[in-house]
């Protein structure tokens, strides 16, 4: 792998054993603030930036995290391999609290969020329909396994809105739809990701059954939350094990996902836009300062 290994995850990984020359870095984007300062070092030998989602302290829900700004911090720290790991509540009886998904697919019913680093000046269209890298997919599967933990290769999750967990007619409706798993921060961050020309996957950990369990037919925050720190232990002996299986190529080509998808024409682009995109998208749109 050449490039830095990120990741965007929850209190659980705030200490991270293992990282040397720990610093916590703030990154000035144009996008606004990023969620918080990102913590950077070097764990086995490979660069690494950890940012915490909502913020230390947990400042931000799910509609007002600042994914542009994160993505736009983590590609402008040399972030190429980015992991998101996040709490997700489970459709499926096999898929238990305290599993790990490593989700394949997205379906996006959030409404709120900016979703996109483009618009009117600077238009593009980037494919989404095999929204994660594959090889840095597989390498997280692996690493869940070499740390002991019940791990599922791929999964739809579902992301919702929130800050409110599902109804249990929501919770019935997402299940009859095929859903594996529902939470509330991966859009439109794995959107992002791909316009950013990120490797990204996805590690959901399930902390609950949503509503539509028998057993469970409401989301106890205070299980929750027991749960969640147990994930949390597990998730930081998957980042020591994923730190030295990273992919060193994608056969996937996600670092090329821009390479058609920008449709104005270079005389019609709004310059302050294009400006923004520095580090989004330079490759494509300033070839020559990126050359």
């Amino acid at each position: 792998m050449q490039g830095r290994f990120g990741i965007i995850g929850g209190s659980g990984l705030y200490d991270i054993p293992g990282l040397k020359d720990a610093a916590w870095t703030q990154v000035d984007s144009p996008w606004g603030a990023p969620s918080d300062a990102v913590l950077t070092g070097t764990l086995n030998g490979v660069p690494l930036a950890f940012l915490p989602r909502h913020g230390r302290g947990h400042v931000h829900s799910p509609t007002t995290v600042p994914y542009r700004a994160n993505i736009d911090a983590m590609k402008r720290l040399g972030v190429t391999h980015l992991v998101s790991i996040s709490a997700c509540g489970s459709f499926r009886e096999d898929m238990a609290p305290g599993d790990f998904v490593v989700v394949d697919q997205f379906i996006d019913r959030t409404f709120a969020r900016e979703k996109s680093f483009f618009g009117t000046g600077c238009v593009a269209h980037v494919s989404v329909a095999h929204p994660v890298c594959p090889d840095l997919s597989a390498a997280c599967v692996s690493a869940a396994r070499a740390a002991g933990i019940r791990v599922h290769d791929g999964g739809t999750y579902l992301a919702m809105e929130g800050p409110q967990f599902s109804t249990r007619a929501e919770s019935l409706m997402y299940r009859s739809w095929g859903c594996d798993v529902i939470g509330m921060t991966n859009m439109p961050e794995a959107k992002l990701a791909r316009e950013a020309e990120l490797h990204y996957a996805s590690v959901a950990m399930i902390t609950d059954y949503d509503s539509w369990h028998p057993d469970h037919d409401a989301v106890d925050v205070a299980d929750v939350i027991r749960t969640l720190q147990g994930n949390g232990t597990k998730a930081r002996d998957m980042v020591m094990a994923l730190a030295a299986m990273l992919p060193k190529a994608c056969a996937s080509d996600c670092d090329q996902a821009l390479a058609h998808a920008i449709m104005t024409s270079p005389d019609r682009r709004d310059p302050a836009l294009v400006a923004k995109l520095g580090a989004v998208a330079g490759r494509v749109l300033n070839p020559k300062d990126t050359a």
